[in-house]
């Protein structure tokens, strides 16, 4: 296994789970996906809308890297989110649009890299302007680990509404060999 074909089974998942969720959570109403459930980013749509957030500023980031990744020239014209808390979409419509869209960004994204650009440092500014330079390979290791992370909490939140994801592990994805 190659590291990139762990990163493009990564994407897969990401925007196979993406989409499970959004076919899980659309019979919700406005109302019940606003509601705050008391989880970090409050809501269902407000930890959806976190990590559509929280994808947005680290591919614009990786658009940054000298590569000039023709893949990302979407997010290139994006607006930075102000905070990771920002409500781009308060419709469920709108942000499964938005997230289908950033969810194919990033497969294309990861059919571009090679080890080369995996092994290479990225020199970026977090929200508060401070400056890193981290491994490439690593930063992009955070953005699924991220999303996993947070769709973890909204898979919490619709059990307790008793909505099940099903099976979401990441094996279900792994190719056979």
């Amino acid at each position: 296994m190659s590291l990139k074909s762990n990163f493009e089974l990564l994407a897969d998942y990401n925007q196979w789970m993406n989409q499970n969720i959004c076919l899980a959570i659309s019979n919700l109403s406005t109302d019940e996906l606003a509601k705050d459930r008391g989880a970090f980013f409050g809501s269902i749509i407000g930890t959806l809308n976190h990590i559509l957030v929280g994808d947005i500023i680290w591919l614009k980031r990786f658009a940054e890297h000298p590569s000039d990744f023709k893949s990302l020239d979407y997010v290139r014209s994006l607006e930075t989110p102000q905070s990771l808390n920002t409500m781009l979409h308060h419709e469920l419509m709108s942000l499964e649009l938005t997230r289908s869209k950033i969810d194919s960004v990033i497969k294309e994204f990861v059919s571009e890299l090679c080890d080369q650009t995996l092994s290479s440092n990225l020199t970026y500014k977090n929200s508060q302007g401070q400056v890193f330079s981290k491994n490439f390979g690593y930063l992009l290791q955070h953005l699924f680990n991220d999303q996993t992370h947070h769709r973890g909490q909204v898979s919490t939140l619709l059990n307790q509404l008793g909505i099940d994801l099903g099976v979401t592990d990441l094996v279900v994805r792994t190719p056979d060999e």
